[in-house]
Parts: C-alpha cells; sequence; structure tokens
C-alpha cells in the first residue's frame, strides 16, 4: 500500500435551488416536497447548516417528476371544495374542526389567512367510506356545538404539522430544542430557561417563522401570532417536550459560558444605575423597605 492515503470522494451534491430547477420544481414546491419526505437531503459538507441534495437521489427523482408535482400539490378552500364535492362552508367546517389539516398558509393583500391544503390527502379523505356522513350527511351534534363555540383549530393543527416537519430534519439536540421554543411565548422561554447564557445559545437555533412581511410590520406579528401556541394544552405539551429536550442537549454539550474570574468566581453582567421606583409599585417598594 502507498504511503499516501487517499481520502474517499464525498458522493456529489447540488444545492437545493439547482436540485430544484432539474426536477421543473418552483423552489417553494421543492421544500415541501423536502418537508413531506419525498425528497432527501443530507446535511452540506461544507457546514452552515445548508442541506443539499444528492446526484444520486436526483436521478432517482427525475424519472418521477410528474408523479412528485402531484404530491405537493396544493389548494385553497375553494379548489378543495370542488375536488371534495361539497360546499366551501362544509369544507371550512372540516378545517376550523381539525378533520382537514392545512399544510401552508400565506396572506392576502388584505392580510388575511388563506389556508392551503394537500390536494392528494383530500382526495384521500374523500375516498374513505368511513368519511361519508361528514361529506354528505348532517353534522353531528358535538361538532356543530364546538363550531357554535368559535373552535377553529387550524393555526393549531398546522402548527402541528410544520413541527413535525422542522423535527424531522433536525439531528442535534440544541436544534430540536431551538425549534420547539419557536412555538412557544418568549415569556414561557423565560420561565422554563431561567439561565441567560442557556436562553442565549438556545435563541441561536429557533427558525425563524414563514417570512410574510418585514419584521416588525402588522403582517409579521399576525405570522408570529398564527406559529405561536395559544392552547393550553398544546402548551403544557411544549413546554414538556422543550424541558426534556433541553436536559439532552445540556448533557451532550454544555451552553457556551463565560470563562471565571482570576478569583473563580463567575463575572457578573454589569447592572445599569437603579431609578427610583415610580408610581404604585413604587410606593409598595418604598413602604415594604
Amino acid at each position: 500500500m502507498s504511503g499516501n492515503t487517499v481520502a474517499p470522494q464525498q458522493a456529489p451534491s447540488c444545492s437545493a435551488s439547482r436540485a430544484a430547477r432539474e426536477l421543473g420544481l418552483k423552489r417553494a414546491e421543492f421544500d415541501l416536497a423536502v418537508h413531506l419526505g419525498r425528497i432527501r437531503t443530507v446535511p452540506d459538507e461544507g457546514g452552515g447548516g445548508r442541506r443539499v441534495v444528492t446526484r444520486s437521489e436526483l436521478d432517482r427523482l427525475l424519472g418521477s417528476t410528474e408523479e412528485l408535482r402531484e404530491h405537493v400539490r396544493v389548494v385553497g378552500t375553494g379548489e378543495a371544495a370542488t375536488l371534495m364535492d361539497v360546499p366551501a362552508s362544509r369544507f371550512t367546517r372540516l378545517a376550523r374542526l381539525g378533520l382537514v389539516v392545512p399544510v401552508k398558509f400565506y396572506l392576502n393583500r388584505y392580510r388575511a389567512v388563506v389556508w392551503l391544503y394537500l390536494a392528494q390527502e383530500l382526495q384521500q379523505f374523500t375516498a374513505d367510506e368511513n368519511n361519508g356522513p361528514l361529506l354528505k350527511g348532517r353534522t353531528p351534534a358535538p361538532m356543530r356545538a364546538q363550531m357554535e363555540a368559535g373552535l377553529d383549530l387550524r393555526a393549531r393543527t398546522w402548527r402541528g404539522r410544520h413541527l413535525g416537519f422542522l423535527l424531522r430534519q433536525s439531528d442535534d439536540p440544541w436544534q430540536r430544542a431551538g425549534i420547539l421554543a419557536a412555538f412557544l411565548d418568549p415569556l414561557q422561554i423565560a420561565e422554563i430557561v431561567r439561565d441567560p447564557y442557556d436562553r442565549s445559545h438556545l435563541n441561536r437555533f429557533r427558525p425563524g417563522p414563514p417570512a410574510h412581511g418585514a419584521p416588525g410590520s402588522p403582517a409579521a406579528h399576525l405570522v408570529e401570532k398564527i406559529v405561536t401556541a395559544d392552547d393550553p394544552d398544546e402548551i403544557a405539551w411544549l413546554r414538556a417536550d422543550l424541558e426534556r429536550t433541553l436536559d439532552e442537549a445540556r448533557a451532550h454539550q454544555p451552553a457556551p459560558h463565560p470563562a471565571p474570574s482570576r478569583s473563580g468566581e463567575e463575572p457578573r453582567t454589569p447592572q445599569r444605575p437603579r431609578r427610583s421606583p415610580r408610581g404604585l409599585l413604587g410606593r409598595l417598594r418604598r413602604r415594604s423597605s
């Protein structure tokens, strides 16, 4: 054997944008296919968190692009109702009750939320004989009561689905913790993650919400509201999962902390000068001192 060891060649790969072009997909269609597991990606050897598509995976898909495009076809409420042969109002009821789950959404020019559904899933729902009464019959009384009470599970079911998409693409416990944290209000995060260095490290791994409008705009605030869990049960299990995943992340690799000072003590964060509290809170504090 020669003394010069030749490193094994990595399988050729290409970026997501180039893969989408070669497959004849729009970038949104490509991303959805990845989320659905129809296109397998691998981490980029160059680092940076990007994911790429191997040449062998592209070759596998090139012979079935029409089938792939059908798998990722999405429809709005009107086309969904036509596809299922029901009035739009009935389809909306099914979606609000969580019986059909949106896969995407966008905001129209009036900042109204437009939910999108996988056409293939709707066809499967319609073909299931057990769903016949929901499509043609009278809505069961318990469901009618839920509708009259204002139940609308579309945002929650979308969050559950989107969370699953993101978690399937992650292989690092800190990344998984960041994904879970992305669906919780910052106040919830502060309660769970007391250590500021842990919290800062966690925030590095939080994926941003779907892009809609400039940061801080009304559209961005609306999207943030959709992404953030608001149901007590949903919040409870997200918190429990985050706490468990954080324990795994800390055990795997603790968050970076500043080096201790020469005295062996943790460096203290400089504090701002305290101003005298005003108003009722200030009077209560002075009275108790």
